[in-house]
């Protein structure tokens, strides 16, 4: 077989591939932005990526940290009201009353029901971009800390779904988990809203580590709600997409509950065991107090008869 022979499989195959994403795009949104072709998401990512992992460190690194309050403030306060939004606008879109919980396809017609839950899922997207400044923000802030593959990772993942979203599945099953991330992120940046206001607002918020526990839980119940799509023979929802949901949600589930175990459960134990160490020496000095003070005080009597008698 020549090399030309042995070229044509692997291009019939690329060929077969371009035409499944170009055939099946959603007519309805390919016109939207940043929804007609993925390279300008590709350079923002790859912006994202160089400026959080090596420009923007290098660039901090002999500079005071910013310190963006007002900024942050304001930041935080518009993902908030855009998170309220989207949680309406994914309910009443569908999950309301229009969807079955169970197997829901995509509505690839222009009715009302099915243009506003395609809107949705838009704005879903431009806020997995737009959220891509935590990252930027903890940078400036000089907090690279809080910059973990685990950060990095979804914040990278999450407009890329976003995208694919917008672009061939713009309603439908896997809607629910835009709703439910919504609503986690409603309590995530009121959160980070109240931290920037200062320490007067920050002893309050003692509720931290239940946000990632609600994160926890989110990716329990898009678990269990994509996989069941694999055990409805008559679904007209795509199964493979549904099982790459799957995937993805048991990967956040392990890599949220690991840092829930790391950040919060051994960090309390190995509190809890300095504190036990702590108290076990304040014991020791306790215990030998009583002896010191009978010394002391078998002195102070000796002088003080010693006094008495010069007295006398």
């Amino acid at each position: 077989m020549n090399a030309e022979g042995m070229g044509e499989p692997s291009s019939g195959m690329l060929d077969r591939v371009m035409k499944f994403f170009v055939d099946n795009q959603d007519e309805r949104t390919k016109e939207w932005f940043l929804s007609g072709s993925m390279t300008p998401l590709i350079m923002i990512l790859v912006t994202y990526l160089y400026f959080c992992l090596y420009a923007g460190p290098r660039y901090m690194a002999k500079r005071k940290p910013f310190k963006l309050e007002n900024v942050l403030i304001a930041y935080n306060a518009v993902q908030v009201l855009l998170s309220v939004v989207l949680v309406y606008e994914g309910i009443e879109g569908g999950w309301r009353k229009h969807y079955n919980y169970s197997c829901q396809p995509v509505d690839y017609s222009r009715n009302p029901v099915a243009m506003r839950m395609a809107r949705a899922v838009w704005m879903y997207y431009m806020c997995k971009v737009v959220e891509l400044l935590d990252t930027v923000f903890f940078v400036l802030r000089k907090k690279q800390n809080q910059v973990s593959f685990l950060h990095v990772y979804h914040h990278t993942l999450m407009p890329v779904c976003g995208f694919i979203g917008v672009k061939y599945f713009a309603g439908g099953h896997g809607t629910l988990l835009g709703v439910i991330n919504s609503f986690i992120h409603v309590c995530m940046y009121a959160y980070y809203m109240l931290a920037a206001m200062g320490p007067k607002v920050q002893k309050y918020l003692w509720w931290k580590r239940y946000l990632t526990v609600m994160q926890i839980v989110q990716f329990i119940i898009v678990f269990f709600h994509t996989v069941q799509v694999q055990f409805q023979p008559s679904c007209g929802y795509p199964k493979s997409i549904a099982a790459l949901l799957t995937l993805n949600a048991g990967l956040f589930i392990y890599m949220f509950s690991s840092f829930y175990v790391h950040s919060y459960i051994r960090k309390s134990n190995a509190a809890s065991k300095r504190l036990a160490r702590a108290g076990e020496e304040n014991n020791n000095q306790l215990e030998c107090k009583p002896k010191d003070a009978v010394e002391v005080n078998a002195r102070s009597e000796v002088a003080a008869g010693g006094q008495v008698k010069k007295d006398l």
